[in-house]
């Protein structure tokens, strides 16, 4: 899996680290060549100097065989602006984009371009947006029966009622968390693109959920 970063900030250099150590091919942008001192001498990646939202520069960072791109720089425009061109004119799939005014994300959430206020931000969540992980879990009761987790969910779920991924899936949805913000779902929530769902359910039976979550009840 080939990622694309804009940013070698302190988020971006870690983001950039993690999926390299995990194996993927990674490119990082930075308009600063002294920022990727921050990667040190192990990082096996590529990094490209220039603008993060020229077409030149995503295209000699790779972004025409991404399979995700995470624009984490310093800048909410240049962010909003690279992930816009990711989307729209190279369909790169998975986009994220980090936001410094929360007020801003639900705007750009709704053009399809996940965002999260950096008030919420990781690189942990940032990671969980752009690989499917599975399920990350947040609490286990001290019997070990039941578990709460964030639980990767794929786009043959976006559209539709959260009620449908309960009785495929056999979890309950506890929360989502959307534009930066979480909330408990009701009986006519609809799954929209960008959503981090945390579901309870019982342990041992924490690998179909996954399945369920990812692929829908066929493909569990």
């Amino acid at each position: 899996m080939h990622i694309v970063i804009l940013g070698c900030g302190r988020v971006g250099s870690l983001l950039a680290h993690r999926l390299d150590d995990l194996g993927h091919s990674v490119a990082i942008v930075d308009q600063d060549p002294g920022a990727f001192r921050k990667l040190g001498g192990d990082f096996s990646g590529q990094t490209v100097t220039g603008v993060g939202f020229d077409r030149e520069t995503l295209e000699t960072a790779g972004i025409e065989r991404a399979s995700s791109f995470a624009a984490v720089s310093s800048g909410d425009n240049s962010n909003i602006l690279a992930a816009r061109v990711a989307r729209e004119t190279y369909g790169v799939e998975s986009v994220v984009a980090r936001i410094y005014d929360p007020r801003r994300a639900e705007v750009y959430q709704r053009l399809g371009i996940p965002t999260v206020a950096t008030v919420s931000w990781s690189t942990g969540q940032i990671l969980r947006r752009i690989l499917p992980l599975g399920a990350q879990e947040e609490y286990r009761d001290p019997s070990g029966t039941i578990e709460l987790a964030e639980v990767h969910t794929g786009r043959t779920w976006i559209g539709r009622r959260g009620t449908e991924l309960e009785a495929a899936s056999g979890a309950r949805l506890a929360f989502i968390t959307r534009y930066g913000q979480a909330f408990i779902p009701h009986a006519d929530t609809v799954i929209q693109e960008g959503d981090l769902i945390h579901a309870l359910f019982a342990g041992d039976v924490r690998e179909r959920v996954e399945q369920v979550f990812e692929h829908g009840a066929e493909g569990a």
